[in-house]
């Protein structure tokens, strides 16, 4: 899959570095609003070996506000535009579910859609398609002011399994490429502590959609029910999920602690390839 300048070929695992430009988000709110600052954190997310940035103008924790189009362009445009113009080097996703803000991010420099609400809003899948540009389509139940209470399931792997099935779809009758989309399980959103894990162990159920998959755990709210960790105490938790998504297969994962994260991703991927070169018992 080509993104931006670059092609990812392989299993990876290839860490998408978070940029949060939000003052309420649940782990980095407030800390990159100053585009100054923002430029400062992608440059250290590609120091540390990131090898795709992750831009977001608009909190999706649960219970998070709505963010205007307007605020949301003002806090995202400036800093794609700016890390463009410095030559920055890794491509850059946008993190939105607004068509009109992902434009005047794709128009400033953006390269991929990263999309909550799986490319369902109005005229989002359609610019996808006219824009020619990879999408990651996640699974997401109601809206962040909501979704708790759509975390029910029978079968929380086959569920979420065939709603991105659907979304799939229906982003592929809008003339978006099945070759540019990644699907995204959604932890954590609409999801219990015990159907995340659930997810993380079902991962290998969701190849069969056909698509390289991206998962996000990090720091997130499972982990804290889990071990009672603080939100700033949860990477030893985070690197434990970044391990097995690895180990499942999953092409995609996206982190804060990205040093961390790639240490705890390679000696992962290296279990994975010995124990495909293994001989039956």
């Amino acid at each position: 899959m080509r993104i931006g300048a670059r092609v990812f070929e392989g299993p990876g695992p290839f860490l998408v570095g978070i940029l949060n430009l939000t003052p309420d988000s649940f782990s980095d709110g407030g800390r990159f609003l100053r585009p100054e600052d923002a430029v400062d954190r992608a440059n250290a997310l590609l120091r540390e070996g990131a090898d795709l940035l992750d831009v977001g103008g608009e909190s999706t924790r649960p219970g998070a506000p709505l963010v205007p189009a307007g605020e949301e362009l003002r806090r995202v445009v400036p800093v794609i535009e700016r890390l463009r113009s410095d030559g920055y080097a890794l491509p850059i996703s946008v993190d939105t579910s607004k068509a009109e803000v992902a434009r005047a991010a794709l128009d400033a420099g953006a390269d991929l859609v990263n999309d909550v609400n799986g490319l369902a809003g109005p005229g989002m899948a359609e610019l996808v398609a006219e824009k020619g540009v990879p999408a990651v389509i996640m699974h997401r139940r109601g809206t962040p002011g909501d979704m708790r209470a759509h975390a029910t399931y029978r079968n929380v792997v086959s569920e979420v399994a065939e709603e991105l099935s659907a979304l799939l779809e229906r982003a592929v009758r809008a003339g978006v490429g099945k070759e540019r989309v990644v699907l995204d399980p959604g932890i954590g959103f609409a999801k219990t502590a015990e159907q995340s894990i659930a997810l993380l162990a079902g991962l290998g159920k969701l190849r069969s959609l056909g698509c390289p998959l991206l998962v996000g755990p990090s720091r997130k709210s499972f982990i804290g029910e889990l071990t009672r960790a603080a939100v700033g105490d949860r990477l030893p938790g985070t690197l434990a999920a970044v391990a097995a998504c690895v180990l499942a297969g999953a092409e995609f994962v996206r982190v804060h602690d990205v040093a961390a994260a790639l240490q705890a991703a390679r000696i992962a991927a290296a279990i994975r390839e010995a124990a495909g070169r293994s001989p039956p018992p």
